[in-house]
């Protein structure tokens, strides 16, 4: 079954449609299980998220539901009506939409993967064309002067190209001083390199790769984090029951299409012994005023060389 059959479709392009609003608490029209989706998707540790559309949600999260981890972030970063927000990684622009209509936010959706007029059409779908701004942008090289955000969100995507010791030196020059950076991304409490971490499965290990070894634990976080003399660590921590988050996302993944290929490789990640600690990693950061590393002059001085 296409994602495009549950709410908040392509389909509907070119006409209002419900399936996006807020208030909107219908059941996706086509699932396979329509009762266990609703059940799956309704989680009570999110209480914005649950006005949502939950097949609006479901379709527009690449992974594990982005709006649980967006509130999530949303609530230790204290945003405010026309705070400018980079959203950086955003996918399908759901955390963006998400961010601006709750918390009227003005947000950049940035994103590599993703078309950006595809993200405009559900903006426009959504009545935020003046409040949220599609591109397309590669996370080392941004196109925003030095110090134009509020602060930088990023929700399952930072562990893609966060990783590199000196990338946080990068992004933070373009918050503004006393500025947040906050991200959400999939974490193991027990560091994969911690003495006496469990090994992943022989077979698994060789399918997930190196991927495996970017779901670091929060205190890894924090370390990584404060080797950046421009920013201070206010928190890095497992959000309370993620490992649940993982599971709902599953569940609702089986009720919408029953077994699919997207999944199998998760269940069996959160299955193997290595797994059972994997839940969600918060951080966040606030810009300083001491001098951060510099990366040199020209293009280089905005850039990871």
């Amino acid at each position: 079954m296409p994602f495009d059959q549950i709410g908040g479709s392509s389909a509907n392009r070119g006409h209002a449609s419900l399936s996006w609003n807020p208030e909107y608490r219908a059941a996706p029209a086509i699932v396979r299980d329509p009762c266990a989706f609703a059940a799956a998707m309704d989680n009570p540790r999110y209480p914005r998220s649950r006005r949502w559309c939950p097949g609006w949600a479901f379709h527009n999260s690449m992974g594990p539901i982005s709006l649980w981890c967006a509130e999530a972030l949303a609530g230790r970063l204290a945003l405010e009506p026309g705070m400018r927000v980079l959203d950086l990684g955003c996918g399908a622009a759901a955390t963006s939409i998400f961010l601006a209509m709750e918390f009227g936010v003005e947000v950049w959706a940035a994103d590599l993967w993703i078309d950006p007029e595809d993200n405009r059409w559900r903006i426009d779908e959504a009545g935020l064309a003046e409040q949220v701004h599609p591109l397309r942008a590669e996370a080392h090289r941004l196109p925003f002067d030095h110090g134009c955000f509020d602060a930088v969100v990023s929700i399952d995507a930072y562990h893609y190209f966060g990783t590199e010791v000196r990338y946080l030196s990068y992004l933070s020059q373009f918050v503004r001083e006393g500025g947040a950076i906050g991200i959400v991304v999939p974490g193991n409490a027990v560091d994969p390199d911690d003495p006496g971490a469990l090994r992943l499965d022989s077979a698994l290990a060789g399918q997930l790769g190196a991927d495996w070894f970017t779901f670091r634990s929060a205190e890894w976080w924090r370390r990584h984090w404060a080797y950046t003399g421009c920013v201070d660590v206010e928190r890095a921590e497992m959000l309370a029951d993620g490992s649940g988050d993982w599971h709902r996302w599953i569940d609702a993944t089986l009720a919408a299409y029953g077994r699919h290929p997207e999944v199998e490789l998760y269940e069996a990640m959160l299955a193997d012994p290595a797994g059972h600690s994997l839940g969600f990693c918060l951080a966040v950061a606030r810009r300083n005023g001491r001098r951060g590393i510099s990366f040199g002059l020209g293009e280089y001085e905005r850039r990871i060389a």
